[in-house]
């Protein structure tokens, strides 16, 4: 997942654009990008693969001149692209998967069109989705003509001289907020960009909405639609825990499903504790729920690591998942430990870097308990586990039928004798002493949002309509 941010000031933007893009720093770990625009557009893009946003941006930041702009982290593609066209001069960020990226990019080559940035022979996103944009009459029409085209989700910032057009993608996948500060205004992926800039959270962009920001404010261009399908991981595990979607906050909604595990659960251990940092508020729901102490057996070194799960290389996921967890035995040792963490993926570093850690620390037992059910579909809306042989489950699955089946009905039903096997497989290969997930309708339920409105295609395979 990638995090986009843009802002139009009265005056300079750069202060303000340079600290909301690095909020979400969380989201994406190959590249970031300002793009400011005042007598010209003005861009820069680095590499931030083993470093720091503000690292990379802060000398560079200040030299942008200008009172309107957009940044983005970039999970994959370098970004933000610049465009000379039929609209004039413009920088676009995107934030989303295109499943059908290559069929198009086919059908562009046919028609004369040339991509400038292509790797491993794939173009890149943001550019791919201008050049459907510029097939419209005009920029909002382009927009709604490249929703029309796209399979998978896209969201955007598109600068241009007069101010930043904003879509969010039409089956509301991820989410944008806009905000308000006197007489400047933002919009973001994350609300925990907002505070600290002294912003406040005026409107939820609904799904397909395109909305237009210059100096005089939010101009409604397109109205939304009412199907939403925001992607529920964004509160299991995606999500920054002081940002909120749908006016739904995500630590309050992890403190939820930490309760909803301890419901029910017997098992009497010595402490409870989150992998840090996506299952410590988990960890902390369980914990009030059950009674049992919440304690530290593992640290997070914070200084240098980002999270393990959104490196595109497994090799660096497999560094930064040894190197930044340090075990503290005094407090693991002899210890029942129920742990609680977002979600099993891989699990190949969950258990090399995390159990591991604590069975040489001497644990007595570890109960580990998972916050969502088991993920079985690779995601088709944004950059996240990309085949089915990585996931966890799947690879239960293969050891459990000695094949690979088509039909996983029996293992996606969390009551059935296939599902229970499937889960004491996985217990028994990650070294753990129990293993439970945590039921679809509690997960549902601990969000807060109807049903029918969360996107859960990579616990059931059910594409959003």
């Amino acid at each position: 997942m990638s995090g986009i941010f843009g802002v139009v000031c009265k005056e300079e933007c750069q202060q303000d654009l340079f600290y909301g893009t690095d909020y979400h720093s969380h989201l994406g770990t190959e590249f970031a990008g300002l793009a400011v625009f005042g007598k010209e557009l003005q861009r820069k893009i680095h590499d931030i693969k083993g470093s720091q946003f503000k690292a990379k941006f802060y000398e560079d930041y200040r030299k942008l001149e200008g009172n309107k702009g957009i940044g983005v982290i970039s999970a994959a593609d370098e970004q933000p692209i610049f465009v000379n066209s039929k609209f004039g001069p413009f920088a676009i960020a995107v934030n989303g998967f295109v499943d059908n990226s290559d069929e198009l990019a086919r059908k562009l080559y046919a028609q004369g069109q040339s991509f400038s940035e292509v790797t491993d022979g794939h173009v890149n996103l943001a550019e791919l989705v201008s050049k459907l944009i510029l097939q419209g009459k005009d920029i909002v029409d382009g927009i709604e003509k490249m929703f029309a085209q796209i399979k998978g989700s896209c969201s955007l910032l598109l600068l241009n001289k007069q101010g930043i057009y904003v879509a969010r993608d039409r089956l509301g996948y991820s989410p944008l907020a806009a905000g308000q500060k006197g007489n400047n205004w933002a919009v973001t992926t994350e609300t925990a960009a907002f505070y600290n800039l002294g912003y406040r959270t005026v409107k939820f962009i609904q799904p397909g909405e395109i909305i237009f920001i210059d100096e005089k404010g939010l101009e409604s261009r397109r109205k939304g639609v009412k199907s939403n399908q925001i992607c529920s991981f964004l509160w299991i595990y995606t999500g920054f825990p002081a940002s909120s979607y749908e006016g739904i906050n995500v630590e309050m909604a992890r403190e939820r499903c930490g309760r909803c595990l301890a419901k029910g659960d017997k098992i009497k251990a010595d402490m409870v504790s989150g992998i840090p940092d996506s299952g410590t508020a988990h960890a902390i729901g369980y914990s009030m729920e059950s009674k049992a102490p919440l304690r530290r057996p593992l640290v997070k070194y914070t200084p240098g690591f980002d999270r393990s799960y959104t490196p595109a290389s497994q090799d660096k996921r497999d560094l930064i998942a040894r190197m930044k967890l340090i075990p503290i035995p005094e407090i693991i040792k002899g210890k029942s430990i129920v742990f609680c963490d977002d979600s099993i993926v891989r699990g190949t570093q969950l258990k090399n870097y995390t159990i591991q850690k604590l069975i040489e620390s001497g644990s007595k037992e570890i109960h580990l308990r998972i916050a969502c059910p088991p993920l079985m579909f690779p995601c088709k809306f944004n950059y996240s586990t990309r085949t089915l042989s990585e996931l966890a489950a799947r690879r239960a699955i293969r050891a459990i039928e000695g094949k690979e089946i088509k039909d996983i009905s029996d293992y996606l039903d969390e009551k059935s004798p296939k599902y229970k096997k499937m889960v004491e497989w996985i217990a028994k290969d990650l070294g753990v002493t129990t293993l439970k997930y945590q039921k679809l309708q509690d997960m549902v339920e601990a969000i807060g949002l109807p049903q029918e409105n969360l996107c859960q295609y990579c616990w059931t395979g059910r594409e959003p309509k």
